[in-house]
């Protein structure tokens, strides 16, 4: 599949977060060159390491992907430098502790500021970003958003209010987008998203793991409804990411594919 891809550009928001740095250097072994957007410059250098030590090339760039200003710069650099977007991976998003509900935090209590800043960071990180880099693919007739959703979307979470509610809009922008892209701007302008199940991140490994990295109770329920009894590896995420990219999925739009280990397919019984 390299030779398809190879010499195409990939944006990537939240590029120097745990998976999406991992994302970019599966990319980059197909040859991808790879921009990396992250509001943490130095994670984003670091994925840029990694992206150069699998062979490929790109940028990493500071970016809020809650400012148009600064996705809008991104856009110019990055056609100053490749000339050309192919791909959005829109991976920026997570979750906040002061959103989550718990005993000393009831639901009725939870802060609004930190609700909106779930709900933005996750829903309208990916909503501008769309519009910025798919105007540029709109240009050119071509191209593929690849949106980042999660098994919330699916089927909502206990104690995470605001990140199931806005990883769900995530899902369902990804179906409008891909029908009025194709329909709007061109057929070969595709839209997908991928729904990760429980992959240990920063911004989860307090609520699976405690402090000796033993299964929380929360942890221990997870695994037990996952029939592959795992949580995932960044790794396993590459293998669907690439084939959506691909011209092997040339026909595939408006979809959320769920990378789980299994875990939206078991009822519990």
């Amino acid at each position: 599949m390299a030779a398809e891809l190879s010499g195409k550009v990939a944006v990537i928001t939240g590029g120097g977060g745990v998976l999406c740095s991992t994302i970019a250097e599966g990319l980059a072994k197909e040859g991808i060159r790879c921009v990396l957007l992250d509001l943490a410059e130095e994670k984003a250098q670091a994925a840029l390491e990694r992206v150069r030590n699998a062979g490929s090339d790109g940028l990493a760039l500071k970016v809020n992907v809650l400012s148009r200003q600064d996705l809008e710069r991104a856009l110019e650099e990055t056609l100053k430098a490749f000339g050309r977007v192919d791909f959005l991976v829109n991976g920026a998003g997570g979750n906040h502790p002061k959103a989550t509900t718990s005993k000393e935090s009831p639901f009725f209590d939870l802060p609004e500021d930190a609700v909106r800043f779930v709900f933005d960071l996750n829903f309208m990180g990916t909503f501008l970003a769309s519009q910025v880099f798919g105007r540029a693919m709109a240009d050119r007739k071509e191209g593929v958003i690849l949106n980042i959703a999660s098994m919330n979307a699916i089927r909502p979470l206990t104690r995470i209010p605001a990140y199931s509610a806005a990883k769900a809009a995530v899902a369902n922008f990804t179906q409008w987008l891909a029908v009025h892209m194709a329909q709007e701007y061109s057929p070969a302008i595709r839209v997908v998203a991928i729904a990760p199940g429980f992959f240990l991140t920063e911004q989860n490994r307090y609520l699976l793991l405690d402090e000796k990295g033993e299964l929380t109770p929360r942890g221990r329920q997870i695994i037990d409804h996952t029939p592959m009894g795992r949580f995932g590896k960044p790794e396993d995420l590459i293998g669907a990411v690439v084939w959506l990219l691909s011209p092997a999925a040339s026909f595939v739009t408006g979809v959320v594919i769920p990378i789980d280990g299994g875990f939206s397919a078991y009822s519990g019984v």
